[in-house]
């Protein structure tokens, strides 16, 4: 996978050491005090489409990836990684001017209503380019600013969550004090589709203590009702979970961290589920003590999610006091 390689060898500069496993999901270690682990885990993969169907004219029909919304992918660029490299494309859109009969009363587009362009005049001619049922793409956009310290792209659901861990061992590691626990940051594949990345590595990697960073939605844009959804603000800092898979000793470490470090934060409500790696990882084995750490996110799944820095670098902060602040007789366990 050549994102992880990329992020392989950023973090490998500080790290005593970087793995992987069969599947791609990759760690760094930095070596403590004491055979205690603490795990920082974020996930490398991100939404997109697979092809399912390549038709006999050369228009190709779409799968899902993950949570990609079909109600806002028509008129965007694709690239597909195919056997001959990658493949330039779009999906179509019907232009307004042949809809205007139906204009007001048209619903969003369904999965199989969605048809993509990549040049080729029949099904021989998408064989050519070296694409076949089951090559999947992503969208071409790419980052950019906005002002107030506010940044847009495609798959900042969960790629800064790499960056952060990443910057939070290098923190870890320049401090002057060596941690009491072996930090690993882990960066999975597969969450979009079910968590299975972080179900196997958490499996193998036994850890003591285990903080999963992820995006979650910045509910502060019109349209979206609070009284439903909660209520978190993009630059209102790191948002805590709490219930289900979070550990309730293990939140009030973070809160008690933040506190210290003067960290504004935000807290949410997990009635069933997160929705992220830690419903996969705080059940394994004898169970782990796992807490859920979300960067505020505006328009999650599309390709204009919006970040903001402040928030970035007070969840790299937390992260980094938190494991810095651990001491080799803590453990995360309740007592009778």
């Amino acid at each position: 996978m050549p994102g992880q390689r990329v992020w392989a060898d950023y973090i490998g500069k500080v790290a005593d050491s970087v793995e992987c496993d069969a599947y791609g999901s990759t760690w760094a270690r930095l070596k403590g005090d004491t055979d205690q682990t603490v795990v920082l885990t974020a996930h490398a993969d991100e939404i997109g489409w697979m092809i399912r169907h390549i038709q006999d004219d050369g228009f190709i029909r779409l799968e899902r990836v993950g949570g990609s919304d079909f109600a806002a992918a028509q008129a965007r660029r694709l690239r597909f990684f195919g056997d001959k490299g990658e493949v330039a494309g779009i999906i179509g859109s019907t232009a307004i001017h042949l809809r205007r009969d139906n204009l007001g009363k048209e619903d969003a587009p369904k999965l199989e209503d969605l048809w993509v362009d990549v040049g080729a005049s029949s099904k021989d001619e998408v064989a050519e380019l070296g694409l076949r049922v089951g090559h999947w793409g992503i969208y071409t956009d790419g980052p950019a600013e906005l002002a107030n310290k506010r940044i847009i792209s495609r798959a900042l659901d969960n790629r800064i969550g790499g960056y952060i861990i990443a910057q939070a061992m290098k923190r870890v590691a320049k401090a002057k004090q060596k941690p009491a626990f072996t930090l690993i940051c882990l960066n999975t594949v597969q969450e979009e589709i079910g968590g299975h990345g972080a179900m196997m590595t958490a499996y193998s990697l036994k850890p003591d203590v285990c903080v999963c960073l992820d995006v979650t939605h910045a509910t502060d844009t019109p349209g979206i009702d609070a009284k439903k959804h909660g209520l978190v603000r993009l630059g209102g800092g790191p948002a805590l979970s709490h219930g289900t898979a979070n550990h309730p000793l293990v939140v009030e470490r973070l809160m008690a961290t933040a506190d210290e470090r003067k960290i504004p934060v935000q807290h949410e409500a997990s009635s069933r589920y997160t929705g992220t790696d830690t419903d996969k990882i705080f059940y394994q084995r004898g169970g782990i003590p796992s807490a859920l750490v979300s960067l505020p996110l505006r328009c999650m799944h599309s390709v204009v999610e919006t970040a903001h820095l402040d928030d970035i670098e007070r969840i790299i902060d937390l992260l980094a006091s938190f494991v810095l602040g651990l001491k080799g007789k803590d453990r995360f366990h309740q007592t009778l």
